[in-house]
């Protein structure tokens, strides 16, 4: 706490001073009925508490490093008496909200929680400690949950002040090690806002460019346009005060103010008294401009600045309530309505089925991607085109080069050998060598189409939850139905796309003119493949050929013809694979959501047997419940507090 002895030569008979001391306290003195209104205003909406709707208020934000004396000057601005001692006296943000009252009965109470202590004028200083002890413990430790001093009493002016703990960087005895940081981003919390105005408490003992909230406060206001100094005990340290104030050296703003605390037992109107005689006899501190000395002054210009500041923030306000009840009244809108009858609740079942059927249609076949533009998995026929485009790449890929080229014909036609003229190939070994390649990719046709009903299946759980996330009574009856109906159809996708493939092995037939000419291009070149082997060449066309030289050259002719058809067949049959494939797909998906979605959905969850799922939407799901409540009131307060500001804008205005 701030606080100092005044050297004997200064000293007055106060009691017969007091004579011509104003009875009212000299914040009240200097109280300007012109701005009453601004100030008002912002009572209001205060009481309304619509801080809590993200809407910052002008608040006056006392910091200074520890026993600076801060709280000494809340005392002599408020006229009431607050914890006094060594170390940290503020160890949680004390809010003091005073109100003037026309009662000669003062009402004084403390909040802090859903708690509320009323106290006397007598008791403050021991009710704070007291509460402070319920929110930051019996130690020495912060925190940094508000405490509320409400003082209603007969010439308080309206103002709000807020008391926050003195900065440290070495803790004491039962602080935890990291009390400096906890305090810090305390004062950051409250002094960041650009509607605080920051009283920085600053003693005249010290050097101001080494106090640690003089660099806090210039992170957050660079100009020091919202930052005020007060400097205290300058009655302990008057030599160099003058070029202190006057020098500027921390960029305050809003300029400075020395004041003199209360000492000891003095009542108020006598240290009002003896700070006025210091100021006006003291050798040095006569020098000192009367418009910057003195608690009247500070005062003063407190409710000047908070008025100022009130007034370029309540059009950002009025803007801000503005916006934040349209949007919670469009957000109110977005619920669902209270269903009271089976209609009502079938009837909003069959808006969301067709909500999310719509949807589909849109992102599953028309392309249009309005609803997720950033959201590249929903960009669906994107997706599917992609998906597609990779697995006919991966089916036409050129297979891996055998060891032994021709080795697999000439096996397969020893094996289908039958008696009859030997210049005809047997189609049964042509059909056996294309069974066995069909074999071998038969695999990727099953996976592909599992990856893609996979996918739709994520699409479809993504619409849904859009679609239903207010009714979340049902929703999970809706996702479960939904998966029920994804399995059946990839079920029966995947036992189409086995049919298609195993298609492939029953007949050899194309009527694509494009097998006819790629068998004629490279049957030209039987006759000198054959005449390599026969001549002993090792490699033909980069192809191995030494293992070739004994087989009988009929058989080989026959193999190399055969290894000819089914190379130019094959690049048919996997094509034929990927473009039925893409049809069926293209075909179910349609399916899936011009009939099928809608259908299966509304039979599940509509059936009586099925446990009546829809009924369920006649009770609203307590999360919705809250979320309405808790709209409704926020709409029923930013009308108030722009009620409130109503009047005042259009004063303004005029």
């Amino acid at each position: 706490m701030g606080g100092s002895k005044m050297p004997e030569a200064y000293d007055i008979n106060v009691g017969t001073a007091l004579a011509i001391v104003p009875t009212e306290a000299p914040i009240v003195s200097s109280y300007n009925d012109r701005i009453r209104p601004l100030l008002d205003t912002v009572d209001r909406l205060r009481n309304l508490n619509v801080m809590k709707e993200g809407i910052q208020l002008p608040t006056i934000v006392v910091v200074g490093d520890q026993s600076s004396g801060k709280s000494s000057v809340l005392e002599s601005l408020a006229g009431i008496s607050l914890p006094r001692g060594q170390g940290i006296c503020t160890r949680v943000p004390l809010v003091m909200r005073l109100q003037r009252s026309s009662s000669p009965e003062p009402e004084i109470w403390l909040e802090f929680g859903d708690k509320r202590v009323d106290t006397d004028e007598e008791h403050i200083a021991e009710s704070i400690c007291t509460a402070t002890e319920a929110i930051a413990g019996s130690g020495k430790g912060v925190s940094d949950t508000p405490l509320t001093l409400h003082v209603k009493k007969e010439g308080v002016p309206d103002l709000t002040m807020v008391d926050l703990p003195g900065i440290t960087r070495v803790p004491v005895n039962g602080q935890p090690e990291n009390i400096y940081e906890q305090i810090s981003g305390m004062i950051m919390k409250y002094i960041e806002p650009q509607e605080s105005i920051i009283l920085n408490v600053l003693s005249a003992t010290v050097d101001f460019t080494t106090c640690e909230s003089i660099r806090m406060s210039r992170q957050v206001d660079k100009t020091g346009e919202r930052t005020l100094a007060v400097v205290t005990k300058a009655d302990m340290a008057p030599e160099g005060l003058l070029q202190k104030v006057t020098a500027d050296d921390v960029n305050i703003g809003l300029g400075y103010v020395c004041v003199r605390n209360r000492v000891g037992e003095e009542t108020y109107k006598e240290a009002r008294l003896q700070e006025e005689l210091l100021f006006k006899t003291h050798p040095l501190l006569c020098l000192i401009d009367h418009d910057i000395v003195g608690i009247p002054v500070l005062a003063q210009k407190l409710i000047q600045i908070q008025a100022t500041m009130i007034g370029r923030c309540l059009p950002v306000i009025v803007q801000k309530i503005k916006e934040k009840m349209e949007g919670s009244e469009f957000e109110l809108k977005k619920l669902p309505m209270v269903m009271k009858s089976s209609g009502e609740a079938l009837m909003t079942f069959m808006n969301i089925v067709g909500s999310v059927k719509e949807c589909l249609l849109r992102i599953l076949i028309q392309g249009d991607f309005s609803e997720y533009p950033d959201d590249q998995s929903m960009h669906s026929t994107a997706r599917l085109a992609d998906m597609l485009s990779r697995f006919s790449d991966n089916l036409q890929a050129k297979p891996e080069a055998v060891n032994e080229f021709l080795m697999d014909e000439i096996k397969v036609l020893e094996e289908c050998k039958c008696i009859g003229l030997p210049n005809f190939i047997p189609r049964s070994a042509f059909l056996a060598i294309l069974s066995q390649r069909v074999d071998g990719m038969h695999a990727k046709p099953v996976e592909f189409i599992r990856e893609i009903w996979d996918y739709v299946e994520v699409v479809l759980s993504s619409v849904i939850t859009k679609y239903s996330d207010n009714f979340p009574q049902i929703q999970p009856s809706i996702k479960r139905a939904g998966r029920t109906l994804m399995t059946r159809i990839k079920e029966q996708s995947v036992n189409r796309v086995v049919e298609i493939v195993e298609m492939e092995k029953q007949t050899d037939y194309t009527c694509n003119p494009e097998y006819m000419t790629a068998y004629t291009q490279k049957i030209a070149n039987q006759a000198s493949f054959i005449s390599h082997v026969q001549s002993n060449y090792l490699i033909y066309d980069d192809v191995g050929i030494s293992h070739l030289r004994g087989v009988n050259s009929q058989l080989l002719s026959q193999a190399f013809d055969m290894n000819v058809r089914i190379t130019a067949y094959w690049t048919i049959v996997v094509r034929r694979v990927v473009d039925n494939i893409a049809l069926y797909l293209q075909f179910t998906v349609k399916n899936l959501v011009n009939s099928q979605f809608q259908k299966e959905i509304v039979a599940e969850m509509v059936d009586p047997k099925g446990g009546g799922e829809v009924e369920r939407m006649l009770d609203e799901s307590p999360s919705v419940a809250c979320k309405r409540e808790k709209l409704k009131n926020s709409i029923k307060l930013l009308k108030e507090s722009k009620d409130a500001v109503a009047a005042i804008v259009y004063q303004n205005s005029g």
